[in-house]
């Protein structure tokens, strides 16, 4: 059984609930934020073991001030990223900053598929 705490960070409450699902029933704990900025604090308050985090939120690309500020936290930068989006199938896609290597350790895009997420948590994990 795992034991391990996931961080989701959406600003789309039917995503957080259909990836708690996903991870609560193969015995993840998960924790939620639904901006940068609250991420930013459950890390800190619950020391997550990995963070599944959308890029766009509040501002286009929240998520990636996020991974830059984890990376540059000393505590959290260890911390396994998989970044989430549909970004390439909206107009904001030519804002996406392909030059910038956002801090993440895989991508998955929006619908993601339940077997690729838990595989690549568990790749991640261990």
């Amino acid at each position: 059984m795992s034991s391990a705490r996931i961080l989701v960070v959406d600003d789309d409450p039917d995503f957080v609930e259909i990836m708690r699902t996903i991870l609560e029933s193969n015995d993840y704990q998960v924790v939620t934020a639904s901006n940068g900025q609250q991420a930013m604090s459950q890390v800190k308050a619950e020391r997550p073991d990995l963070m599944i985090l959308d890029i766009m939120m509040s501002t286009v690309l929240d998520g990636l001030d996020v991974s830059e500020k984890l990376s540059q936290d000393p505590d959290a930068k260890f911390m396994p990223v998989i970044m989430v989006s549909s970004i390439a199938d909206t107009p904001y896609a030519h804002v996406f900053p392909m030059e910038q290597q956002p801090h993440m350790d895989a991508w998955l895009s929006k619908p993601v598929d339940p077997k690729a997420l838990l595989n690549k948590v568990a790749e991640l994990l261990n």
